[in-house]
């Protein structure tokens, strides 16, 4: 009796610890063998609990009668509708900017998602949650803007703030903010052709219907003259009324805390997994997978009652942490000239960051006090070394040494591949990138990452020992400067290379109140003064330009071009520099007799592959190579190389003349 009175009080406990106070189910329906579940989470945050105290200004947001501060998330879940199918695993996948929907599983994991980005502005298909505000709490933001189209007046400082809602200024007074233009700007933060607007000649409106001053307004800025279209705008204000953002933190540790160990919410609403999962797992991309770093790194992976959250986290192209839980944040930013990201810890093991004077710490410290670190894969690919300042997580900010992996974390590098991945196919030629100088990489990530979550949930659920990791390292000589000279890249015509397109990893001073290893407190100044420029290594090329480390897929193996992490601005203010996120391709030479036309130093298709059948002799070892190390899945590689056999880069043999069929033969061989 006293043991069955224990587990009762156990089980109602549970919704206390999560604080999600009260499940609202908006609808519930079945199709297809799958349940779906869509409704809003209110929960509530106490600012007096140790495991919340770091939120940002959580002591100066409202408090309901109970003294907490209250949120509202909503979350779509999709589970087996057959109790039988259900496999016990819980998938949380973190929303990017709202953006995300779980899926139907066929291994029969429950699939979560919901709100935590309070910045969002709600449509009927998002991800959103309501947090409080700071009020009276006023602090300096900075706004930029960069290639405003000719004739254009009014710009909306919400886009130019990379958030989603914008703080409102305290004043629409002109004087008491500052407005300035550059003509250029370099990737280490150097300006010419500066200048400052007169606080007369702009003004908080909008002129779009009524010409300057225009309507007063807060959200957006009007320049008597219009914008010039050759110029970045900076604009820095006082602020008011911040968003305590940090509440998405545990209002994500609450939500995942109640489906995995709630019976049901205080008013007795059941949780629909009530009893059913033995593990969970996060996965999250870019943003999202920022977001998992700084989960960990904040303390959030326990739960109120002292237990672990998720057993195991998948941050997918992740090089940063999100700039969440700091006065006035913006974590829709990604990377661009002083937004914050890169100054926490990034490193799974301890390292003291020389450069920046940091103490000895690691990601895993505070879930290593509270023994509820989870397993961690990590996977990324080139533009993450190029364009997302991936460098300092690997050799540190000195770039002096490799920082080893605990035991509970696994890294994966996919070479040659752009943010996220291409789509993959076999053709030869691809389509343009918008600004872009070069074509789209088509070198894919998405039959690697399925294999390695598969592996993950495995390593989590059953202990099976996951792959080794696979990544450019210091000591194998795979990570160099950015440089032509250091990386080895080829002469390739047509194709520039400049040895400043990397996004360089910036010192920032955001002054005193800043809290920089853990990316929160107070950004006094803005814009931040650049104090030094970090090392930054990439990963080293061979003679066709690809890169050599890492696990590299089967059209990386069997290549039909150059792949780049990078791109080429084409136009707009920033032309010449690296183009955002977006990897090149430099496709080969069909011929022999095309190659040397061009004077391109890289054999050409035929002569590597001689025929089709030569061609899928070197892509079927490819693929063999990576199901045996369970980088690919078998059902992945059956149908690669069966768009690989359809595809009409080279003739069939019997098309084929005898030196074609030569070199086929020798790559068949090589590859039996």
């Amino acid at each position: 009796m006293r043991v069955a009175t224990a587990l009762f009080l156990l089980a109602m406990a549970a919704p206390a610890a999560a604080q999600v106070t009260r499940l609202d189910i908006k609808s519930r329906e079945v199709t297809g063998g799958y349940e779906r579940i869509n409704g809003e989470a209110h929960g509530e945050v106490d600012p007096g609990d140790r495991r919340n105290r770091i939120v940002q200004d959580l002591e100066l947001a409202p408090r309901n009668a109970r003294g907490k501060v209250e949120y509202v998330a909503t979350f779509t879940l999709i589970k087996p509708a057959d109790p039988t199918r259900f496999s016990g695993v819980l998938m949380y996948s973190v929303v990017n900017r709202g953006n995300g929907a779980p899926v139907e599983s066929p291994e029969g994991h429950a699939s979560l998602v919901s709100g935590w980005q309070g910045d969002v502005i709600p449509t009927p298909n998002n991800q959103t949650i309501r947090v409080p505000i700071a009020r009276d709490v006023t602090g300096p933001v900075l706004a930029r803007f960069v290639d405003l189209p000719a004739g254009t007046t009014t710009a909306s400082i919400r886009l130019g703030s990379m958030g989603s809602a914008a703080y409102p200024p305290v004043s629409l007074d002109t004087s008491r903010a500052t407005l300035t233009f550059h003509a250029g700007e370099t990737v280490t933060g150097a300006h010419t052709g500066t200048g400052t607007v007169a606080a007369s000649e702009w003004a908080f409106a909008d002129c779009r219907s009524k010409p300057f001053p225009g309507v007063p307004d807060a959200a957006r800025l009007c320049l008597k003259s219009g914008f010039d279209p050759a110029r970045l705008y900076e604009l820095v204000y006082t602020a008011k009324d911040p968003l305590v953002l940090g509440v998405g933190l545990a209002a994500a540790r609450d939500l995942v805390s109640f489906f995995r160990y709630a019976r049901a919410d205080q008013a007795g609403t059941p949780n629909p997994l009530a009893g059913a999962i033995t593990h969970s797992v996060a996965s999250g991309t870019s943003q999202a997978g920022n977001l998992l770093k700084t989960f960990v790194h904040l303390g959030f992976n326990e739960d109120l009652a002292g237990r672990i959250v998720w057993d195991g986290i998948f941050p997918f192209i992740a090089a940063r942490q999100t700039p969440l839980n700091f006065r006035f944040a913006a974590p829709g930013g990604a990377a661009a000239l002083y937004e914050p990201g890169s100054e926490p810890v990034l490193w799974w093991s301890k390292y003291a960051d020389p450069r920046r004077g940091g103490k000895s710490a690691s990601l895993l410290d505070r879930c290593g006090a509270t023994n509820t670190c989870p397993k961690v894969f990590e996977a990324f690919g080139a533009t993450e070394f190029w364009g997302l300042r991936m460098s300092p997580g690997l050799v540190g900010t000195d770039a002096a040494h490799d920082i080893p992996l605990p035991d509970n974390v696994r890294r994966y590098y996919m070479p040659g591949t752009n943010h996220g991945g291409g789509r993959g196919g076999f053709d030869v030629a691809q389509t343009a990138n918008d600004r872009c100088a070069l074509p789209q990489n088509p070198n894919p990530m998405a039959e690697t990452t399925r294999a390695l979550t598969a592996a993950l949930v495995d390593w989590v659920v059953r202990g099976t020992p996951p792959p080794p990791s696979r990544y450019p390292t210091l000591a194998s000589g795979d990570l160099v400067a950015p440089t032509r000279a250091a990386t080895g890249f080829p002469s390739i015509p047509g194709l520039p290379f400049a040895d400043q397109f990397v996004n360089a990893v910036l010192d920032y001073d955001f002054g005193p109140t800043f809290l920089y290893e853990d990316l929160s407190g107070v950004a006094g100044r803005q814009p931040p003064a650049i104090t030094r420029v970090i090392p930054t290594l990439v990963p080293r090329v061979n003679a066709d330009g690809n890169e050599t480390s890492g696990i590299p897929s089967i059209l990386h193996q069997a290549p039909l071009g150059t792949y780049l992490g990078w791109n080429i601005q084409s136009d707009g203010f920033f032309k010449g520099q690296i183009c955002g996120f977006s990897g090149g391709y430099v496709p080969f030479a069909v011929t022999r007799d095309q190659r040397m036309k061009s004077g391109d130093p890289r054999l050409s298709i035929e002569e590597r592959y001689g025929t089709l059948d030569g061609y899928l002799c070197a892509a079927k070892r490819a693929a063999g190579a990576l199901v045996r190390d369970r980088f690919l899945l078998q059902a992945d590689a059956d149908r690669m190389i069966d768009a690989a056999a359809k595809t009409a880069v080279l003739p069939a043999s019997a098309a084929s003349t005898p030196e074609q069929r030569r070199i086929a033969d020798l790559v068949c061989r090589s590859s039996s």
